[in-house]
């Protein structure tokens, strides 16, 4: 498309802002709009998404949180345009120019994130039924990958000759049922904290965290960007994806991630049945058991050896790179309420 009618383009969609653009670039689902009243960044969203994510605009501010990318509203007050079975909302365009390090970065993101959460905190009725089936629903689905696991295990055990994949599941049985087992006794030991409980306790989320929707504005100051998928919802929901994604490297030990978790959790701990829930879910050896479910189903004259190895080994990775977290922040929590239990002891002598 030629510089005319890109501008004819969007003439049309910056009129209700009463911006006139001079020359746009394109990136995706962004437009840099350069103008009589400045550069601006225009970004196209489903218009299905539109109440919701105005409505949680609106939230923030009114909840006094500043460190979002300001939307601009239109001359008649609206936060989005719908224009051709789409809707625009438009930003300042911020140049994005990092000056802290890749650790720097996440830590403050993870620090706003915290205050998002915290300054959009409420506590929500959960009906004791309700928790009970979510709890007896997600049992079942554990123990129907148990008795998968079992059964993949004891089919390779009575084959005379394996397949490369066979053998490695053969060599990684154990930890992903370790981690099924530890995922269950969290899942039991949140349940018996909560059974009682008719509250649960919810934030914003923002639905995408990622480095890429953290922009920084000239002063070097911070702000989250791409809010689409907000909705209310537990910190978890932010978190685990999150942490799914960084996660998935080669093997290691990966102290960043714990950083960046307790830079969270010091500025908005989770309570103790969130943190039992939080464990349960990210120890989950979901994506280990799906490549090997997918494998089982597959026609094996057509299957590739070679690809669903690799992804049944990196699959594993992210296993063991999840383990050490999981451990890691295991062992922080039952310190700290050694400690904490420690105090009130000394207390009450005293």
């Amino acid at each position: 498309m030629n510089e005319k009618n890109i501008l004819k383009k969007y003439t049309p969609i910056l009129k209700p802002y009463a911006v006139e653009p001079n020359f746009v670039e394109e990136f995706g689902k962004v437009a840099k709009i350069y103008s009589n009243k400045g550069t601006f960044a225009l970004k196209r969203i489903d218009p299905h998404n539109g109440a919701d994510f105005t409505r949680h605009i609106r939230t923030l501010y009114q909840k006094g949180y500043n460190r979002i990318v300001p939307i601009y509203p239109a001359v008649d007050g609206r936060y989005a345009i719908l224009y051709d079975n789409k809707l625009y909302y438009l930003m300042p365009w911020l140049p994005n120019e990092e000056r802290e390090t890749y650790f720097k970065k996440h830590q403050q993101m993870f620090r706003e994130l915290a205050r998002l959460h915290i300054l959009t905190s409420k506590e929500v009725k959960i009906d004791k039924e309700d928790r009970q089936e979510h709890f007896e629903n997600t049992q079942l689905d554990i123990e129907k990958e148990q008795e998968f696991l079992d059964g993949f295990i004891e089919q390779c055990e009575n084959k005379e000759y394996l397949s490369p994949f066979e053998l490695m599941f053969c060599m990684y049985y154990h930890d992903i049922r370790q981690a099924l087992i530890y995922s269950e006794t969290k899942l039991k030991e949140w349940y018996e904290e909560t059974k009682e409980d008719e509250k649960a306790r919810v934030s914003i989320i923002h639905g995408k965290l990622s480095p890429e929707h953290f922009l920084y504005d000239d002063r070097g100051y911070g702000y989250f960007t791409n809010f689409e998928n907000a909705k209310y919802g537990s910190a978890s929901h932010d978190l685990l994806p999150f942490l799914s994604r960084s996660l998935k490297t080669a093997p290691k030990q990966n102290e960043e991630c714990i950083e960046w978790l307790y830079t969270y959790f010091n500025h908005n701990p989770l309570k103790y049945d969130e943190m039992l829930l939080f464990l349960s879910y990210l120890a989950h050896p979901g994506p280990a058991i799906r490549i090997c479910e997918k494998y089982m189903k597959a026609d094996k004259k057509d299957i590739n050896e070679r690809k669903y190895a690799q992804k049944l080994l990196k699959q594993y990775w992210l296993l063991k790179n999840t383990e050490y977290v999981v451990m890691r922040v295991d062992e922080i929590e039952r310190q700290k309420k050694a400690q904490q239990e420690a105090a009130e002891q000394a207390e009450t002598q005293d």
